[in-house]
């Protein structure tokens, strides 16, 4: 067992893992994390509790003389006093230290050298450590030799609940960032995303601040050309369905910036939905999640510990994390040139946007900074069918800057490098939820398939009366009643 103190951050456990394998993890979860088990293709499964999804409520970023102008306050970034952060930071502190054994990840986020940070992760569970060695870049021997201090620590003490009689709070969750501290205290929920998004808001943070565009997006390259493409989206939308292609090279499922020199991708894998997963509607994602993944809230057989992706009886916001490697198409480093195609999904819970439609500059600038879309179930805690909602920029609850930041950035680097910008539907058609029905997934992967190899950059359009929108009336593939909306509705 490697000897590592993280006395600098407070604490005193002597017996802490730093960056263990795969395999040590799991011997520790089985031996001291309750309830976890080994799926029958070789993944971890964990549970994290009641908190079963993001608590975007409970988010808070300390106030600060230094960073107060930057941050967009509000609904999604809630100012926090240090006082009261100091207090939640030292109950973290506190729990962590009467822990018998920690787990200590450190890592990078961000694939091009220039633009990376060092993440350092200190929790309790080896479900966590495991999630964040596949969610963030392990550094190799030497660069771990060299790691040094961190810019960023997420301090993860989610078995110990924040005290609802602390100023500012609002129940036992609190997620608190201080920029100026580089640190990310977890109290009250074990949910694992929580650290990811963390890590999220971090970037979002200090990219526009060096004129790098952060998106909560995939991106995919063409095995031939290497033309890239990004896809806004909020989770549930598709994104890292539609970015499984094997017909092109996996850049990232969810997190990328956008710089000088082309986009790359912040994480170092993927963190799918794995709600009514199988191996014919998602072979690349099915495959993927095999050992050294981690598997979410899913239900197993006690016997043969086969899941049955389609229970939902824990949560609709069943999730399989893995390290980008487990992708056959993965693209390693996860870097690629200057997008062609810029396409923003939007999960239309009442079936009225149309499939496909290409977007001129202001309409691109529109319909990023509304952020148009459903929250799909499971995805937040309490939401269990599919809610209208506007997200800026495909990723509102993880922004640091005001929206117009990053429709500013995004507005820049598409005039700059002429992308071509699409608006694609991935929700209902016919009708709204519970009438109509979700347009189904060959017919939207039809549509980007089409956007990628230029045949719908000069298909027929017509006019949306209402929206003004390019509407795409032929693709290959998909039948022209469905790329009309009115068409569909009975």
């Amino acid at each position: 067992m490697a000897e590592f103190n993280l006395r600098q951050h407070g604490i005193t456990v002597e017996d802490v893992l730093r960056n263990p394998s795969p395999s040590q993890l799991y011997e520790e979860a089985i031996l001291h994390d309750k309830g976890t088990s080994i799926s029958d293709t070789g993944c971890l499964i964990a549970y994290s509790g009641e908190k079963t999804g993001r608590s975007p409520k409970d988010k808070r970023v300390v106030k600060h003389p230094d960073s107060e102008n930057d941050i967009w306050w509000g609904p999604v970034n809630f100012p926090l006093d240090h006082l009261t952060y100091a207090i939640n930071r030292e109950r973290a502190i506190d729990y962590l230290n009467i822990c018998p054994r920690l787990y200590c990840v450190d890592a990078f986020a961000g694939w091009d050298p220039g633009s990376r940070l060092k993440i350092r992760v200190i929790c309790a569970r080896p479900y966590h450590a495991l999630f964040m060695t596949n969610m963030l870049i392990s550094p190799t021997r030497e660069e771990l030799e060299q790691f040094g201090d961190p810019d960023y620590t997420i301090i993860n003490a989610g078995q110990f609940p924040a005290n609802r009689h602390t100023t500012g709070m609002t129940s036992k969750t609190s997620v608190d960032l201080s920029i100026e501290d580089g640190e990310v205290v977890i109290l009250g929920t074990e949910y694992a995303g929580e650290m990811k998004k963390g890590v999220f808001t971090i970037v979002n943070y200090w990219g526009p601040k060096k004129g790098i565009l952060s998106m909560h997006c995939s991106a995919t390259a063409d095995r031939q050309t290497g033309e890239s493409s990004v896809l806004f989206g909020l989770s549930g939308t598709g994104k890292t369905t539609l970015s499984a292609d094997q017909k092109r090279y996996l850049i990232g499922d969810d997190e990328h910036c956008w710089n000088d020199e082309g986009i790359f991708n912040i994480e170092g894998g993927c963190y799918a939905k794995a709600v009514y997963l199988s191996k014919e509607r998602e072979p690349e994602i099915f495959n993927a999640l095999r050992f050294g993944a981690v598997l979410e809230n899913v239900v197993y057989d006690q016997e043969s510990h086969h899941v049955d992706f389609n229970d939902t009886s824990i949560t609709q916001n069943t999730r399989g994390a893995y390290p980008i490697e487990n992708m056959s198409n993965a693209k390693i480093p996860c870097v690629a040139g200057h997008p062609t195609n810029v396409i923003f999904l939007t999960c239309d819970a009442f079936g009225v946007l149309p499939p496909v439609s290409k977007l001129s500059p202001q309409q691109a600038m529109y319909h990023f900074i509304s952020g148009y879309t459903a929250k799909v179930a499971g995805t937040e805690v309490g939401v269990t069918e599919p809610e209208a909602t506007f997200s800026p920029c495909f990723g509102g609850p993880f922004l640091a800057w005001h929206p117009g930041r990053y429709a500013e950035l995004l507005a820049e680097k598409i005039q700059k490098h002429q992308a071509n910008v699409w608006l694609v539907n991935t929700g209902w058609s016919g009708g709204p939820y519970g009438v109509g029905a979700r347009i189904p997934l060959p017919q939207t992967r039809a549509i980007i398939d089409a956007i990628h190899s230029g045949e719908l950059a000069h298909a027929p359009c017509e006019k949306d009366p209402i929206f003004g929108l390019d509407v795409v009336t032929e693709c290959p593939r998909v039948p022209g009643d469905i790329l009309v909306p009115k068409n569909t509705w009975a």
